[in-house]
Protein backbone atom coordinates (compact mmCIF):
# COMPACT_ATOMS: atom_id res chain seq x y z
CA UNK A 1 0.00 0.00 0.00
CA UNK A 2 1.25 3.37 -0.04
CA UNK A 3 3.24 4.96 2.17
CA UNK A 4 4.00 8.45 3.84
CA UNK A 5 5.97 10.06 0.67
CA UNK A 6 3.95 8.60 -1.66
CA UNK A 7 0.68 10.01 0.08
CA UNK A 8 2.95 13.40 0.06
CA UNK A 9 3.57 13.03 -3.54
CA UNK A 10 7.69 13.21 -3.02
CA UNK A 11 9.12 9.88 -5.20
CA UNK A 12 11.46 8.06 -3.41
CA UNK A 13 15.16 8.76 -4.40
CA UNK A 14 15.17 5.05 -6.11
CA UNK A 15 12.66 5.81 -8.20
CA UNK A 16 13.52 8.85 -10.11
CA UNK A 17 14.45 7.25 -13.50
CA UNK A 18 11.84 5.59 -15.41
CA UNK A 19 13.28 2.51 -15.25
CA UNK A 20 13.48 3.16 -11.40
CA UNK A 21 9.78 4.34 -11.36
CA UNK A 22 8.54 1.43 -13.07
CA UNK A 23 10.46 -1.11 -10.89
CA UNK A 24 9.26 0.64 -7.38
CA UNK A 25 5.61 0.32 -8.95
CA UNK A 26 5.64 -3.20 -9.33
CA UNK A 27 7.59 -3.72 -6.26
CA UNK A 28 5.08 -1.98 -4.18
CA UNK A 29 1.68 -2.89 -6.47
CA UNK A 30 3.25 -5.97 -8.02
CA UNK A 31 -0.20 -8.21 -8.96
CA UNK A 32 -2.53 -5.77 -9.18
CA UNK A 33 -3.77 -4.51 -12.29
CA UNK A 34 -1.59 -2.16 -14.43
CA UNK A 35 -3.39 -1.65 -17.52
CA UNK A 36 -6.48 -2.79 -18.95
CA UNK A 37 -6.89 -2.38 -23.00
CA UNK A 38 -9.73 -4.25 -24.30
CA UNK A 39 -9.76 -7.59 -22.70
CA UNK A 40 -6.37 -7.94 -21.89
CA UNK A 41 -5.03 -7.05 -18.75
CA UNK A 42 -1.49 -6.42 -18.12
CA UNK A 43 -0.48 -6.01 -13.82
CA UNK A 44 2.74 -4.35 -12.78
CA UNK A 45 4.96 -7.61 -12.32
CA UNK A 46 4.03 -8.23 -15.63
CA UNK A 47 4.77 -4.81 -17.12
CA UNK A 48 8.23 -4.81 -15.55
CA UNK A 49 8.71 -8.10 -17.14
CA UNK A 50 7.71 -6.87 -20.36
CA UNK A 51 9.36 -4.18 -20.64
CA UNK A 52 12.60 -5.89 -19.24
CA UNK A 53 12.20 -8.32 -22.43
CA UNK A 54 11.80 -5.09 -24.60
CA UNK A 55 14.90 -3.43 -23.21
CA UNK A 56 17.04 -6.73 -24.31
CA UNK A 57 15.79 -6.61 -27.77
CA UNK A 58 16.48 -2.87 -28.07
CA UNK A 59 20.20 -3.14 -26.29
CA UNK A 60 20.69 -6.06 -29.20
CA UNK A 61 19.48 -3.85 -32.11
CA UNK A 62 22.24 -1.26 -30.76
CA UNK A 63 20.08 0.92 -28.76
CA UNK A 64 22.46 2.80 -26.16
CA UNK A 65 23.02 5.74 -23.71
CA UNK A 66 21.83 8.58 -25.23
CA UNK A 67 20.57 6.96 -28.37
CA UNK A 68 17.65 8.53 -30.21
CA UNK A 69 14.28 6.21 -30.09
CA UNK A 70 11.26 7.68 -31.68
CA UNK A 71 7.46 6.30 -30.56
CA UNK A 72 4.65 6.57 -33.36
CA UNK A 73 2.08 4.61 -31.46
CA UNK A 74 -1.49 4.96 -30.34
CA UNK A 75 -2.66 4.78 -26.89
CA UNK A 76 -1.60 1.04 -26.53
CA UNK A 77 0.50 -1.12 -23.72
CA UNK A 78 2.87 -1.63 -26.46
CA UNK A 79 3.49 2.41 -26.12
CA UNK A 80 3.82 1.68 -22.16
CA UNK A 81 6.37 -0.65 -23.07
CA UNK A 82 8.53 0.93 -25.48
CA UNK A 83 8.68 3.71 -23.01
CA UNK A 84 10.30 2.31 -20.45
CA UNK A 85 12.47 -0.55 -22.04
CA UNK A 86 14.11 2.00 -23.92
CA UNK A 87 14.50 4.28 -21.12
CA UNK A 88 15.86 1.47 -19.47
CA UNK A 89 18.34 1.03 -22.33
CA UNK A 90 19.69 4.76 -21.66
CA UNK A 91 17.69 6.04 -24.69
CA UNK A 92 16.07 9.38 -25.17
CA UNK A 93 12.87 9.34 -26.50
CA UNK A 94 10.77 10.88 -28.83
CA UNK A 95 7.18 10.54 -28.92
CA UNK A 96 5.87 10.84 -32.66
CA UNK A 97 2.20 12.25 -32.31
CA UNK A 98 -0.49 9.64 -34.96
CA UNK A 99 -2.13 13.01 -35.88
CA UNK A 100 1.53 13.01 -37.98
CA UNK A 101 1.21 13.45 -41.95
CA UNK A 102 4.53 13.27 -43.77
CA UNK A 103 6.07 16.51 -43.76
CA UNK A 104 5.50 17.42 -39.87
CA UNK A 105 6.63 13.62 -39.27
CA UNK A 106 9.73 13.40 -40.95
CA UNK A 107 10.59 17.21 -39.33
CA UNK A 108 10.20 15.23 -35.96
CA UNK A 109 12.59 12.29 -37.22
CA UNK A 110 14.64 14.63 -38.60
CA UNK A 111 15.03 17.13 -36.02
CA UNK A 112 15.29 14.73 -33.10
CA UNK A 113 18.04 12.06 -34.97
CA UNK A 114 15.65 9.30 -34.82
CA UNK A 115 17.69 6.35 -35.29
CA UNK A 116 15.51 3.41 -34.13
CA UNK A 117 11.89 3.98 -34.63
CA UNK A 118 9.21 1.77 -32.96
CA UNK A 119 6.01 2.61 -35.16
CA UNK A 120 2.49 1.05 -35.31
CA UNK A 121 1.74 -1.01 -38.52
CA UNK A 122 -1.94 -0.44 -38.32
CA UNK A 123 -3.78 2.30 -37.05
CA UNK A 124 -7.69 2.18 -37.98
CA UNK A 125 -7.41 2.75 -41.67
CA UNK A 126 -4.03 4.08 -41.75
CA UNK A 127 -1.11 1.97 -42.17
CA UNK A 128 1.62 4.41 -40.51
CA UNK A 129 4.70 1.93 -41.08
CA UNK A 130 3.74 2.10 -45.08
CA UNK A 131 3.64 5.28 -45.26
CA UNK A 132 6.67 6.10 -44.11
CA UNK A 133 7.94 3.66 -46.46
CA UNK A 134 5.50 4.65 -49.41
CA UNK A 135 6.93 8.25 -48.87
CA UNK A 136 10.66 6.70 -48.46
CA UNK A 137 11.15 3.52 -50.32
CA UNK A 138 14.64 3.43 -49.21
CA UNK A 139 13.58 2.97 -45.86
CA UNK A 140 11.85 -0.32 -47.18
CA UNK A 141 15.14 -2.31 -47.21
CA UNK A 142 16.53 -4.23 -44.35
CA UNK A 143 18.14 -2.94 -41.53
CA UNK A 144 20.63 -0.85 -41.40
CA UNK A 145 18.66 1.59 -42.96
CA UNK A 146 20.16 4.43 -45.35
CA UNK A 147 17.61 7.01 -46.72
CA UNK A 148 18.90 10.66 -47.54
CA UNK A 149 15.41 11.90 -46.21
CA UNK A 150 15.85 11.05 -43.09
CA UNK A 151 19.83 9.91 -42.83
CA UNK A 152 19.58 9.27 -39.20
CA UNK A 153 17.11 6.25 -38.69
CA UNK A 154 18.59 2.98 -38.98
CA UNK A 155 15.88 0.80 -38.08
CA UNK A 156 12.04 0.42 -37.65
CA UNK A 157 10.86 -1.85 -35.47
CA UNK A 158 6.95 -3.05 -35.79
CA UNK A 159 4.35 -3.19 -33.54
CA UNK A 160 1.20 -4.52 -35.50
CA UNK A 161 -1.56 -2.96 -33.88
CA UNK A 162 -5.45 -3.91 -33.97
CA UNK A 163 -7.50 -5.41 -30.86
CA UNK A 164 -4.60 -7.54 -29.90
CA UNK A 165 -1.74 -6.71 -27.58
CA UNK A 166 1.21 -7.77 -29.62
CA UNK A 167 5.05 -6.80 -28.54
CA UNK A 168 6.04 -7.96 -31.94
CA UNK A 169 9.61 -7.32 -32.88
CA UNK A 170 9.80 -5.37 -29.58
CA UNK A 171 9.94 -9.31 -28.13
CA UNK A 172 12.87 -10.91 -27.69
CA UNK A 173 13.53 -14.47 -29.72
CA UNK A 174 12.03 -17.05 -27.28
CA UNK A 175 11.00 -14.31 -24.73
CA UNK A 176 14.20 -14.38 -23.07
CA UNK A 177 15.09 -11.22 -21.15
CA UNK A 178 18.46 -11.34 -22.36
CA UNK A 179 21.77 -10.72 -20.60
CA UNK A 180 20.98 -9.42 -17.03
CA UNK A 181 24.53 -8.47 -16.18
CA UNK A 182 25.02 -6.71 -19.32
CA UNK A 183 21.53 -4.80 -18.65
CA UNK A 184 22.41 -3.96 -15.01
CA UNK A 185 25.54 -2.24 -16.29
CA UNK A 186 23.60 -0.08 -18.26
CA UNK A 187 20.94 0.92 -16.01
CA UNK A 188 23.42 1.87 -13.27
CA UNK A 189 24.64 4.63 -15.44
CA UNK A 190 21.58 6.06 -15.64
CA UNK A 191 20.84 8.84 -13.97
CA UNK A 192 17.74 11.26 -12.89
CA UNK A 193 19.20 14.33 -14.35
CA UNK A 194 19.87 12.40 -17.57
CA UNK A 195 17.62 13.38 -21.25
CA UNK A 196 14.37 11.19 -20.55
CA UNK A 197 12.03 12.56 -23.87
CA UNK A 198 11.76 15.16 -26.51
CA UNK A 199 8.35 16.52 -26.92
CA UNK A 200 7.24 18.15 -30.11
CA UNK A 201 4.69 20.77 -29.90
CA UNK A 202 3.56 23.54 -31.55
CA UNK A 203 5.31 27.12 -31.41
CA UNK A 204 4.94 30.56 -32.77
CA UNK A 205 6.98 29.00 -35.86
CA UNK A 206 5.61 26.77 -37.91
CA UNK A 207 8.01 23.62 -37.19
CA UNK A 208 7.05 22.04 -33.85
CA UNK A 209 9.58 22.29 -31.11
CA UNK A 210 11.17 20.08 -29.29
CA UNK A 211 11.23 19.90 -25.25
CA UNK A 212 13.72 17.94 -23.79
CA UNK A 213 12.61 16.89 -19.88
CA UNK A 214 14.66 14.46 -17.77
CA UNK A 215 13.88 11.26 -15.99
CA UNK A 216 13.44 13.19 -12.56
CA UNK A 217 10.55 15.42 -13.98
CA UNK A 218 8.56 12.60 -15.24
CA UNK A 219 8.42 11.13 -11.74
CA UNK A 220 8.11 13.64 -10.01
CA UNK A 221 5.22 14.85 -11.94
CA UNK A 222 3.55 11.45 -11.80
CA UNK A 223 3.72 11.15 -8.19
CA UNK A 224 2.78 15.13 -7.81
CA UNK A 225 -0.90 14.22 -9.91
CA UNK A 226 -1.45 11.26 -7.65
CA UNK A 227 -1.14 13.11 -4.65
CA UNK A 228 -3.48 16.01 -5.65
CA UNK A 229 -5.62 14.06 -7.66
CA UNK A 230 -5.55 11.87 -3.87
CA UNK A 231 -5.59 8.72 -6.60
CA UNK A 232 -5.04 5.42 -4.45
CA UNK A 233 -4.42 1.76 -5.53
CA UNK A 234 -8.10 0.83 -6.00
CA UNK A 235 -8.80 4.03 -8.60
CA UNK A 236 -9.58 2.55 -12.37
CA UNK A 237 -8.68 5.51 -14.74
CA UNK A 238 -10.21 6.05 -18.11
CA UNK A 239 -7.98 8.12 -20.80
CA UNK A 240 -8.94 9.85 -23.92
CA UNK A 241 -5.70 11.94 -23.42
CA UNK A 242 -2.72 11.14 -26.05
CA UNK A 243 -0.02 9.43 -24.49
CA UNK A 244 2.17 11.57 -26.57
CA UNK A 245 1.63 14.46 -25.24
CA UNK A 246 2.56 15.83 -21.66
CA UNK A 247 -0.67 15.31 -20.25
CA UNK A 248 -1.07 11.69 -20.90
CA UNK A 249 2.37 10.83 -19.81
CA UNK A 250 1.92 12.82 -16.39
CA UNK A 251 -1.94 13.15 -15.79
CA UNK A 252 -2.52 9.71 -17.33
CA UNK A 253 0.37 6.96 -17.18
CA UNK A 254 2.71 8.53 -14.93
CA UNK A 255 -0.08 9.50 -11.38
CA UNK A 256 -2.05 6.00 -12.23
CA UNK A 257 1.52 4.19 -11.90
CA UNK A 258 2.28 6.21 -8.95
CA UNK A 259 -0.73 5.51 -6.91
CA UNK A 260 -0.58 1.82 -8.03
CA UNK A 261 -4.45 2.34 -10.20
CA UNK A 262 -5.15 0.67 -13.34
CA UNK A 263 -5.14 3.09 -16.23
CA UNK A 264 -7.75 1.69 -18.97
CA UNK A 265 -6.77 2.49 -22.58
CA UNK A 266 -8.75 2.77 -25.58
CA UNK A 267 -6.24 3.35 -29.03
CA UNK A 268 -8.18 6.24 -30.37
CA UNK A 269 -11.31 7.91 -29.35
CA UNK A 270 -14.37 7.56 -30.40
CA UNK A 271 -17.28 8.34 -28.26
CA UNK A 272 -19.45 5.20 -28.49
CA UNK A 273 -16.14 3.10 -27.72
CA UNK A 274 -15.09 5.72 -24.84
CA UNK A 275 -18.78 5.14 -23.36
CA UNK A 276 -18.69 1.62 -23.51
CA UNK A 277 -15.14 1.10 -21.94
CA UNK A 278 -15.74 3.45 -18.93
CA UNK A 279 -19.28 1.36 -18.18
CA UNK A 280 -17.69 -1.68 -18.75
CA UNK A 281 -14.43 -1.26 -16.91
CA UNK A 282 -16.32 0.55 -13.95
CA UNK A 283 -13.89 3.78 -14.04
CA UNK A 284 -13.65 5.62 -11.28
CA UNK A 285 -11.77 8.41 -13.03
CA UNK A 286 -12.17 10.08 -16.08
CA UNK A 287 -9.38 12.01 -18.09
CA UNK A 288 -10.87 13.39 -21.30
CA UNK A 289 -11.36 17.36 -22.82
CA UNK A 290 -14.44 18.90 -22.38
CA UNK A 291 -15.60 18.90 -25.99
CA UNK A 292 -14.63 14.53 -25.80
CA UNK A 293 -17.09 14.69 -22.74
CA UNK A 294 -19.59 16.78 -24.68
CA UNK A 295 -19.21 14.36 -27.81
CA UNK A 296 -20.20 11.32 -25.56
CA UNK A 297 -22.68 12.84 -23.60
CA UNK A 298 -25.07 14.07 -26.73
CA UNK A 299 -24.59 9.94 -28.08
CA UNK A 300 -28.07 8.53 -28.21
CA UNK A 301 -29.04 6.21 -25.25
CA UNK A 302 -26.15 8.18 -23.06
CA UNK A 303 -28.08 9.06 -19.76
CA UNK A 304 -29.22 5.19 -19.53
CA UNK A 305 -25.73 4.10 -19.36
CA UNK A 306 -24.52 3.19 -16.06
CA UNK A 307 -22.05 5.75 -14.98
CA UNK A 308 -22.27 5.79 -11.40
CA UNK A 309 -19.04 4.28 -9.98
CA UNK A 310 -17.22 7.73 -12.19
CA UNK A 311 -16.26 9.61 -8.90
CA UNK A 312 -13.86 12.05 -10.00
CA UNK A 313 -14.69 14.32 -13.12
CA UNK A 314 -14.86 17.42 -13.80
CA UNK A 315 -17.99 18.54 -12.28
CA UNK A 316 -18.48 21.24 -15.23
CA UNK A 317 -18.34 17.99 -17.57
CA UNK A 318 -21.66 16.50 -18.30
CA UNK A 319 -20.89 13.46 -17.84
CA UNK A 320 -20.95 14.56 -14.17
CA UNK A 321 -24.20 14.57 -14.01
CA UNK A 322 -24.42 11.40 -16.10
CA UNK A 323 -22.95 9.81 -13.26
CA UNK A 324 -25.16 11.35 -10.73
CA UNK A 325 -22.95 14.07 -9.24
CA UNK A 326 -24.67 16.52 -7.58
CA UNK A 327 -21.67 18.59 -5.85
CA UNK A 328 -18.45 20.31 -7.12
CA UNK A 329 -16.02 18.30 -4.33
CA UNK A 330 -13.40 17.21 -7.17
CA UNK A 331 -11.73 18.82 -10.00
CA UNK A 332 -8.07 19.67 -11.98
CA UNK A 333 -8.77 22.95 -13.88
CA UNK A 334 -7.64 25.10 -10.55
CA UNK A 335 -3.86 24.74 -12.36
CA UNK A 336 -1.69 26.04 -14.90
CA UNK A 337 1.02 24.55 -16.66
CA UNK A 338 2.26 24.06 -20.58
CA UNK A 339 4.51 21.39 -22.15
CA UNK A 340 7.78 23.17 -20.82
CA UNK A 341 7.13 22.80 -17.71
CA UNK A 342 5.51 18.86 -18.09
CA UNK A 343 2.13 19.78 -17.72
CA UNK A 344 1.83 21.85 -14.18
CA UNK A 345 3.61 24.43 -12.86
CA UNK A 346 0.82 25.95 -10.50
CA UNK A 347 -2.40 24.04 -8.71
CA UNK A 348 -4.60 23.48 -6.34
CA UNK A 349 -5.45 20.05 -4.66
CA UNK A 350 -8.34 18.03 -6.74
CA UNK A 351 -10.68 18.69 -3.72
CA UNK A 352 -9.86 22.46 -2.88
CA UNK A 353 -13.23 24.52 -2.40
CA UNK A 354 -14.77 24.74 -5.80
CA UNK A 355 -15.12 28.60 -5.64
CA UNK A 356 -11.33 28.78 -5.31
CA UNK A 357 -10.95 26.16 -7.96
CA UNK A 358 -12.90 28.34 -10.31
CA UNK A 359 -11.43 31.24 -9.87
CA UNK A 360 -7.54 30.46 -9.75
CA UNK A 361 -4.86 28.64 -10.98
CA UNK A 362 -3.24 27.51 -7.78
CA UNK A 363 -0.15 28.26 -6.11
CA UNK A 364 3.24 27.36 -7.45
CA UNK A 365 4.03 23.71 -6.81
CA UNK A 366 7.56 23.18 -4.83
CA UNK A 367 10.75 23.29 -6.26
CA UNK A 368 8.93 25.94 -8.85
CA UNK A 369 9.66 29.56 -8.57
CA UNK A 370 6.45 31.59 -10.66
CA UNK A 371 6.82 35.24 -11.09
CA UNK A 372 5.10 38.15 -13.05
CA UNK A 373 6.89 40.45 -14.82
CA UNK A 374 6.70 43.36 -17.79
CA UNK A 375 6.92 42.20 -20.83
CA UNK A 376 8.97 45.37 -21.76
CA UNK A 377 10.83 45.82 -19.16
CA UNK A 378 11.39 42.69 -16.94
CA UNK A 379 10.87 44.26 -14.18
CA UNK A 380 8.99 41.86 -11.27
CA UNK A 381 5.23 43.05 -10.97
CA UNK A 382 3.26 43.57 -7.57
CA UNK A 383 0.87 41.16 -6.46
CA UNK A 384 -2.58 41.95 -8.20
CA UNK A 385 -0.50 43.90 -11.04
CA UNK A 386 -1.39 41.71 -14.49
CA UNK A 387 2.17 40.87 -16.81
CA UNK A 388 3.88 37.80 -18.50
CA UNK A 389 4.13 34.55 -16.75
CA UNK A 390 8.11 33.80 -16.12
CA UNK A 391 8.66 30.64 -14.47
CA UNK A 392 11.81 28.22 -13.26
CA UNK A 393 12.78 25.45 -11.43
CA UNK A 394 12.97 21.26 -10.97
CA UNK A 395 10.28 20.27 -13.53
CA UNK A 396 10.89 23.16 -16.24
CA UNK A 397 12.35 21.60 -19.07
CA UNK A 398 16.24 20.84 -19.72
CA UNK A 399 15.47 23.22 -22.99
CA UNK A 400 14.91 23.33 -26.62
CA UNK A 401 16.01 20.45 -28.59
CA UNK A 402 19.22 22.19 -30.72
CA UNK A 403 18.80 25.65 -29.74
CA UNK A 404 20.95 27.26 -27.56
CA UNK A 405 20.13 28.26 -23.86
CA UNK A 406 20.62 32.14 -24.15
CA UNK A 407 17.60 32.02 -26.86
CA UNK A 408 15.18 29.90 -24.40
CA UNK A 409 15.88 31.75 -21.17
CA UNK A 410 17.13 34.61 -19.61
CA UNK A 411 19.94 35.54 -18.01
CA UNK A 412 18.47 34.52 -14.42
CA UNK A 413 17.19 31.05 -15.69
CA UNK A 414 13.70 32.36 -16.23
CA UNK A 415 11.37 30.62 -19.35
CA UNK A 416 9.00 33.29 -20.33
CA UNK A 417 5.88 31.37 -21.23
CA UNK A 418 3.82 33.94 -23.50
CA UNK A 419 1.25 34.00 -20.94
CA UNK A 420 -0.62 36.58 -18.89
CA UNK A 421 -1.73 36.59 -15.41
CA UNK A 422 -1.14 38.09 -11.73
CA UNK A 423 -0.95 36.28 -8.47
CA UNK A 424 -3.34 37.61 -6.30
CA UNK A 425 -2.98 38.56 -2.16
CA UNK A 426 -2.75 35.27 -1.58
CA UNK A 427 0.15 34.06 -3.60
CA UNK A 428 -2.29 32.31 -6.09
CA UNK A 429 -1.59 32.92 -10.16
CA UNK A 430 -4.68 34.00 -12.09
CA UNK A 431 -3.94 33.51 -15.77
CA UNK A 432 -5.90 35.64 -17.94
CA UNK A 433 -5.18 34.42 -21.52
CA UNK A 434 -2.18 33.93 -23.87
CA UNK A 435 -0.01 36.81 -25.03
CA UNK A 436 1.38 34.75 -27.94
CA UNK A 437 -0.28 33.91 -31.17
CA UNK A 438 -0.96 30.06 -30.64
CA UNK A 439 -4.41 29.25 -30.82
CA UNK A 440 -5.45 26.66 -27.87
CA UNK A 441 -8.19 24.40 -29.78
CA UNK A 442 -9.17 21.10 -28.25
CA UNK A 443 -6.11 20.97 -25.57
CA UNK A 444 -3.67 21.18 -28.40
CA UNK A 445 -1.34 24.02 -29.66
CA UNK A 446 -1.79 25.48 -33.05
CA UNK A 447 0.95 27.34 -34.50
CA UNK A 448 -1.01 29.68 -36.83
CA UNK A 449 2.24 29.51 -39.08
CA UNK A 450 2.15 26.31 -40.05
CA UNK A 451 -1.86 26.67 -40.92
CA UNK A 452 -1.19 30.13 -43.15
CA UNK A 453 2.27 28.47 -44.89
CA UNK A 454 -0.16 25.05 -45.90
CA UNK A 455 -2.52 27.57 -47.22
CA UNK A 456 -0.20 29.70 -49.05
CA UNK A 457 -0.46 27.90 -52.29
CA UNK A 458 -3.88 28.22 -52.64
CA UNK A 459 -5.58 30.18 -55.45
CA UNK A 460 -7.91 32.51 -55.96
CA UNK A 461 -6.88 34.31 -52.19
CA UNK A 462 -4.17 36.96 -51.15
CA UNK A 463 -3.51 35.73 -48.52
CA UNK A 464 -4.83 33.49 -45.22
CA UNK A 465 -4.38 33.97 -41.45
CA UNK A 466 -5.28 31.23 -39.10
CA UNK A 467 -6.86 32.63 -35.30
CA UNK A 468 -8.51 31.26 -32.74
CA UNK A 469 -12.13 32.87 -31.72
CA UNK A 470 -13.52 31.84 -28.62
CA UNK A 471 -15.59 28.69 -27.83
CA UNK A 472 -17.39 26.72 -24.59
CA UNK A 473 -16.00 23.49 -24.83
CA UNK A 474 -13.01 23.65 -27.37
CA UNK A 475 -11.53 26.93 -25.64
CA UNK A 476 -10.78 28.22 -29.10
CA UNK A 477 -12.08 26.99 -32.72
CA UNK A 478 -9.70 27.64 -35.19
CA UNK A 479 -10.63 29.73 -38.08
CA UNK A 480 -9.25 30.61 -41.46
CA UNK A 481 -9.54 34.16 -42.87
CA UNK A 482 -9.51 33.95 -46.25
CA UNK A 483 -8.47 36.81 -47.57
CA UNK A 484 -9.80 37.90 -51.14
CA UNK A 485 -7.85 38.77 -53.73
CA UNK A 486 -8.75 39.30 -57.73
CA UNK A 487 -9.34 36.09 -58.62
CA UNK A 488 -12.16 33.87 -57.30
CA UNK A 489 -11.52 32.49 -54.40
CA UNK A 490 -11.78 28.42 -53.47
CA UNK A 491 -14.86 27.06 -51.92
CA UNK A 492 -14.21 26.58 -47.91
CA UNK A 493 -14.91 22.55 -48.51
CA UNK A 494 -11.91 22.88 -50.88
CA UNK A 495 -9.73 25.10 -48.68
CA UNK A 496 -10.43 22.60 -45.90
CA UNK A 497 -9.64 19.57 -47.84
CA UNK A 498 -6.46 21.13 -49.75
CA UNK A 499 -4.99 21.91 -45.38
CA UNK A 500 -6.44 18.44 -44.21
CA UNK A 501 -4.20 16.61 -46.66
CA UNK A 502 -1.34 18.48 -45.63
CA UNK A 503 -1.94 18.97 -42.07
CA UNK A 504 -2.70 16.55 -39.03
CA UNK A 505 -7.08 16.64 -38.44
CA UNK A 506 -6.89 19.12 -35.16
CA UNK A 507 -4.66 21.89 -37.11
CA UNK A 508 -7.34 21.92 -39.99
CA UNK A 509 -9.81 24.86 -38.95
CA UNK A 510 -13.13 24.26 -38.40
CA UNK A 511 -14.03 26.58 -40.15
CA UNK A 512 -13.52 29.66 -43.38
CA UNK A 513 -14.53 32.88 -43.04
CA UNK A 514 -14.06 35.25 -46.18
CA UNK A 515 -12.73 39.04 -46.13
CA UNK A 516 -12.38 41.51 -48.52
CA UNK A 517 -9.15 43.19 -48.06
CA UNK A 518 -10.47 46.64 -47.32
CA UNK A 519 -12.23 44.66 -44.08
CA UNK A 520 -8.81 43.57 -42.57
CA UNK A 521 -6.05 45.58 -40.82
CA UNK A 522 -2.54 46.02 -41.40
CA UNK A 523 0.16 47.24 -39.15
CA UNK A 524 2.66 49.98 -40.97
CA UNK A 525 4.71 46.90 -42.08
CA UNK A 526 1.93 45.71 -43.96
CA UNK A 527 1.55 42.01 -41.70
CA UNK A 528 -2.07 41.41 -40.89
CA UNK A 529 -3.42 42.32 -37.23
CA UNK A 530 -4.33 39.16 -35.86
CA UNK A 531 -6.38 40.31 -32.98
CA UNK A 532 -8.70 42.41 -34.59
CA UNK A 533 -9.09 39.83 -37.78
CA UNK A 534 -9.83 37.26 -34.88
CA UNK A 535 -12.48 39.65 -33.65
CA UNK A 536 -14.09 40.31 -37.08
CA UNK A 537 -14.19 36.42 -37.30
CA UNK A 538 -16.03 35.95 -34.41
CA UNK A 539 -18.82 38.85 -35.32
CA UNK A 540 -19.01 37.14 -39.00
CA UNK A 541 -19.57 33.88 -37.38
CA UNK A 542 -22.17 35.64 -35.38
CA UNK A 543 -23.61 37.67 -38.09
CA UNK A 544 -23.90 34.31 -40.65
CA UNK A 545 -25.46 32.14 -37.37
CA UNK A 546 -22.23 29.56 -38.14
CA UNK A 547 -22.09 26.92 -36.06
CA UNK A 548 -18.85 25.23 -34.76
CA UNK A 549 -18.53 21.46 -33.06
CA UNK A 550 -22.75 22.39 -31.60
CA UNK A 551 -21.76 25.96 -30.75
CA UNK A 552 -23.83 28.48 -32.84
CA UNK A 553 -22.21 32.33 -32.66
CA UNK A 554 -24.79 34.81 -32.06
Amino acid sequence: MAGAEEAAGVPPDSALTLPGFLDDAADRYGERDALRFGAHTITYAELQALAAQATARLVDAGVGKGSSVGLWVANRPEWIVALFAASAAGAVVTPISTFAKGTERDHVLNHADVALLVAQQALGRRRPVDELTGDHPQLAAEPPLACTAVPALRRIVGVAGGPAFELGELASPGGEPGDDSVLDGVRRHIAPADDAVVVYTSGTTADPKGIVHRHRTFVVQAYRFASLMELTPDDRVYSAQPLFWTAGMAMSLGATMAAGACLILDETFNAGRALDTIERERATTVHAWPHQEKEMAELPGAGQRDLTSVRRVEFSSPLARLAGLTEDTWGTYGAYGLSETFTICAALPASAPAALRRRTNGRPLDGIDLRIVDPERGVELDRGETGEIVVRGETLMRGYHKVEREHTFDTRGFFHTGDAGYLDEDGLLVWTGRMSGLVKTGGANVSPVEVEQAAADLAGLKAAAAVGVPHPTLGQALVLCAIIGKAEPPAADAIRAHLAAKLSAYKVPRAVVYFRDDEVEYTDNDKIRSGALAAAAERRLADEGREIAGHRYR
